[in-house]
């Protein structure tokens, strides 16, 4: 029997809320079967805010990266509803939400759980702001971070690789104590956006594991480092974790609570649905794939990459991002690597350094600049280009956690075609991931499949089979286009539980939900050999800029800084 709407009754639901980098997305998801019955876009109002503040105007410094908290709330106002709408669901029928978050995305919020930009008194600092995952203005105190723990042979470094990322929690609240201490000082808390919203639907703060783990430096055994590491940073740190990142830390898959009546009146939903914990985005897509097993790589590929592999124990391995116990998978240990710019390269490449005559053939062609790129690049054998690229174009998060590394071509002469360079960029991303497939391989950590989800896999084909010809391995592609949201439903589901019509664990929502498409990407032999000589050739400059034998990258960024700042003198700088 159905409804008017035609839907089966009886049939249950779950909404996974994917919060990206420029958007969010909501999507209805069947628990019988894991099909997307609709599934609803919101752009954030205020995008990623770069440059300056909204309101005041006030111009932001290089590599700050910033977002307003009310687009998170537009999104459930807007994307919620639309998918209820176009569904024709019940609201009775949709028994679990789930959602998902770039991380670290962090902001200071008051004793009300207000975030401190949203009052008057400090929205003209920007340090009251949502700190987005690609904010690197504290390196310097990511710097220090990794220089004390090393001083002090602390355990816990070596969980994430041997250094912590100025993208993450603890260098984010640093800066804002050393350039802000006002700010600090107002904050009750330091909350990941992930748990604000769940606190938003649900008026229960809690802490999820996986970005406590991830970011914040949280292990299940031995919780945060200790009180006289972070008073050795600075003592004004020493209570950090008992104050500013105080809480309960829930696991994934638990229900953080039920939705409020305020909240069922916003998003159409019924108050009291359950509520997962929040997850982080790429985490989140490892059961959307299926994958609940060890030895499968997952890389949701988006503006950045996130590679994301299970374990049976934990194992130290070069420039992961973090090896979790229970943090993608219960039961099993989670590792996390990345590529802090892949298609941000791409559209980087496109909206500042393509020709007009590429867009006037790829527009008289009814094709997007990407597009015709793709299609002219596919034309070209691997080696073809006699380019080579690095692809550090928003610094390296993965092997060499380094975010002051910048981009490099090689090779480019003046018959160079733009399809030329697309094409190496393409290929250096895919080199990126290969070197983070060999780190994980040579330190114990199999990597026997690949997997991909996320926008770039259902677009580009050429890049999917450079990735299968670089790294050598059949690479399966996710049949959701929402993968993530996919995977915070299931989890939406699991916070349901049996009883409401959802599962009991992610790894049996998962068996019931996942797809991957039947077609998949393979190696062709004779184009591995080429990029294993493109490879060693990649390592080589990685190896030279990266690892200290050519500093020119770091040196050429503190010259803009100063140009940037001024010297004090006066002078007029010039820059080329």
């Amino acid at each position: 029997m159905r409804n008017k709407a035609g839907n089966e009754l009886g049939k249950k639901y779950a909404i996974g809320v994917d919060y990206g980098t420029e958007s969010g997305r909501a999507v209805l998801v069947d628990l019988a079967d894991g099909t997307e019955i609709a599934d609803h876009v919101t752009p954030y109002p205020h995008g990623v805010i770069d440059e300056a503040l909204p309101g005041s105007g006030l111009r932001l410094e290089p590599d700050w990266a910033l977002q307003h908290p009310s687009d998170y709330i537009e999104v459930l106002r807007r994307s919620v509803p639309a998918v209820l709408q176009a569904s024709g669901v019940s609201a009775d029928d949709v028994i679990g939400v789930g959602i998902d978050f770039t991380a670290c995305t962090m902001l200071p919020v008051d004793e009300g759980g207000q975030p401190l930009c949203l009052d008057p008194a400090w929205a003209d600092n920007p340090h009251s702001w949502v700190k987005l995952w690609k904010h690197h203005a504290g390196q310097d105190e990511a710097n220090r971070i990794n220089a004390v723990a090393a001083e002090r042979g602390e355990t816990f470094l070596s969980r994430y690789g041997g250094k912590i990322s100025s993208e993450w929690m603890m260098a984010k609240a640093w800066q804002i104590l050393n350039e802000a201490p006002e700010v600090y000082e107002k904050a009750s808390l330091m909350m990941e956006a992930t748990d604000w919203v769940i606190y938003q639907l649900t008026g229960r703060f809690v802490r999820n594991s996986c970005t406590a783990g991830y970011k914040a430096m949280w292990h299940k055994q031995d919780g945060y480092p200790s009180r006289e590491f972070f008073a050795a940073l600075d003592p004004r740190l020493a209570d950090l974790t008992e104050t500013k990142l105080g809480g309960d830390i829930a696991p994934q898959g638990a229900k953080a609570g039920e939705l409020t009546e305020e909240m069922a009146s916003l998003t159409g939903l019924k108050a009291g649905t359950a509520v997962a914990v929040g997850n982080v985005d790429a985490h989140a897509a490892v059961p959307g794939v299926g994958v609940v097993t060890p030895g499968k790589l997952v890389m949701a590929m988006g503006t950045s990459i996130c590679h994301m592999l299970l374990g049976t124990e934990e194992k130290q391995v070069e420039g992961m991002c973090g090896v979790v116990e229970d943090g993608i998978i219960p039961g099993f240990f989670g590792y996390e690597a990345g590529q802090s710019a892949v298609g941000d390269i791409f559209a980087w490449f496109v909206d500042e350094a393509v020709p007009g005559y590429v867009r006037e053939a790829a527009e008289q062609e009814g094709l997007n600049v990407h597009e015709w790129l793709e299609r002219q690049a596919a034309r070209y054998e691997p080696g073809q280009t006699g380019l080579i690229a690095l692809d550090w174009w928003n610094g390296n998060r993965s092997v060499l956690v380094d975010t002051d590394l910048t981009g490099l071509i090689v090779g480019c002469t003046l018959q160079t075609k733009p399809e030329e360079m697309y094409r190496a960029l393409l290929e250096s991303t895919a080199f990126g991931t290969r070197k983070i497939i060999d780190a994980f391989h040579s330190n114990g950590v199999e990597v026997n499949e690949v997997y991909a989800c996320g926008g770039l896999p259902q677009r580009n084909r050429l890049l999917m089979q450079i990735y299968a010809d670089v790294t050598n391995r059949e690479i399966k592609i996710a049949d959701s286009k929402q993968t993530p949201a996919l995977g915070a439903a299931m989890f939406g589901a699991v916070a349901a539980g049996s009883e409401r019509g959802g599962y009991e664990s992610v790894v049996e929502a998962a068996a019931r939900m996942a797809r991957v498409k039947e077609e998949t990407y393979r190696p062709i032999p004779a184009n591995v050999a080429v990029y294993e000589k493109l490879y060693q050739e990649y390592s080589l400059l990685h190896d030279y800029f990266g690892r200290g034998g050519n500093d020119v990258m770091k040196r050429l960024k503190a010259i803009k800084e100063n140009a940037v700042h001024g010297s004090g003198s006066g002078e007029a700088v010039s820059t080329c």
